[in-house]
């Protein structure tokens, strides 16, 4: 199953504060981007977030699972209500992400 663009759509408005969110459809499903960094995915409807040590330190009992199976367990959140901690979380999480490496000519 793969995932609804309004959901999608609605994720990345909430996470929106925390710099420049996107989005690009693969697969069926979708993986979200922060100012260019891979955050995470959204498969099925559900958020997953890479983990970090400061975005767990914001949720230190956050779900972990595998977005898809044979992937490294992720940080689930199910809580969109609260935007100003989802920006806190999105913005302490991106800042240890690394930039994608450049694309060879």
């Amino acid at each position: 199953m793969s995932s609804n663009l309004d959901y999608v759509k609605y994720i990345c408005e909430q996470m929106s504060d925390a710099g420049n969110i996107t989005y690009k459809k693969m697969f069926g499903d979708y993986t979200i981007y922060c100012d260019s960094k891979v955050l995470g995915l959204i498969c099925d409807n559900q958020v997953f977030i890479k983990p970090t040590e400061k975005g767990q330190a914001l949720i230190p009992d956050a779900i972990k699972e595998s977005p898809y199976k044979g992937a490294k367990p992720y940080i689930l959140l199910e809580d969109f209500d609260d935007k100003d901690f989802i920006t806190k979380f999105i913005i302490a999480t991106c800042i240890e992400l690394p930039f994608p490496k450049p694309r060879k000519k």
